[in-house]
Formats: C-alpha cells, structure tokens, sequence
C-alpha cells in the first residue's frame, strides 16, 4: 500500500515537473491577462436606519459596469420604510423604484455621479395617494478602497428636479458599499 501511494506521489510530481519546464513563450513577454465580462460587473448599495420620531429603512442594491477605466454605469433598485410619529399626526408609508447612474473616474479615488431616479410614494397630503417622483441628480463622490476588489462610497447629490413630494432634501448624502472593482 505504501509502495503505491508513493508512486502516486512521485508520478504527479514528475507531471507537475514537466509541466513547469514546458511553460508557454507568451507567459514569459509579461502580457496582462484577459479580462472577462465578469471582471468589470461590480455590485453594491446603501442601507440606512432611522429610529425616533422619523422611523427610516433604506434598501438599495445596486449592480454596475466598469466599460473603462473611466467609466462606469448600472441599475438599482430601491426600497424605502418612512414612518413619522408625533402626538398630532402619524403617516407610514412604502416608497419603491429603481435607478440608473454613470460615473467618471477623475483619479482612483473621486468620481462624477449622474442618476435619474424613479420612486412610487404615498403622497405627503391627506389625500392617501400614490405618486410618482422622478429626480434627476448630479454630484461627486469618494470611494475608500478595502483591498483590491471592494471598497466604501461616499457622494454628496443634489436633485435638479426636486418637487414637494421628494422624501429628501438638497443637498444628498450617500454612503453605501461596492464589492468587484
């Protein structure tokens, strides 16, 4: 038994040996490998909590694409909770909707931000009715790199499109996180 698992160990030695003598020419010229499709999808997204008279929940994913080094675009979708509670008054409602955003990369490290913005909201009246609210945003952000493949956003927006229904203010801040870089 001994005398078989070490002639197993030294045959695939011997075709582990050969292989590294038997080395492609191209891998010695330092050619960068090829990149798939997969190595330029990056996924991310903000999630916030608020607790006390304005209770809050945020949920958006999102997922994007680097097409250069430069730039970038992608998806989100978004979920919001809002409820407010005071001795006088008390709304609660569901916001949902979905996004789409470019970046520019100045350096590694600061970027340009386009998005519009698409949310369905219980409106802010007494009427109890849905609307819609589309917002058009424009800002910069910052993005701290955790090791190769991930790292923390921050961008401040500001909504060129602001109505009486938009659930924020000008200017936006966002913190979020993106994994694949």
């Amino acid at each position: 038994m001994r005398k078989h698992i070490l002639n197993s160990c030294i045959f695939f030695f011997c075709i582990g040996s050969l292989n590294a003598i038997a080395q492609d020419s191209s891998m010695t010229r330092r050619q960068a490998p090829k990149k798939n499709f997969m190595d330029n999808v990056f996924i991310g997204g903000n999630l916030g909590l608020q607790f006390g008279t304005v209770t809050f929940a945020d949920i958006s994913p999102l997922v994007g694409y680097r097409f250069t080094k430069k730039i970038s675009a992608g998806i989100g979708v978004t979920y919001q909770y809002y409820h407010y509670k005071d001795r006088y008054y008390d709304f609660e409602t569901n916001v949902y909707g979905g996004r789409v955003f470019g970046r520019y990369n100045f350096t590694d490290y600061l970027f340009g931000h386009l998005e519009y913005e698409y949310l369905n909201m219980e409106a802010f009246d007494f009427s109890r009715r849905r609307v819609d609210v589309n917002s058009l945003m424009a800002g910069a952000g910052y993005i701290q790199r955790i090791g190769d493949r991930a790292g923390i956003v921050a961008m401040v927006l500001y909504n060129f499109t602001e109505t009486v229904y938009t659930p924020y203010q000008n200017p936006i801040f966002r913190v979020g996180i993106v994994f694949g870089l």
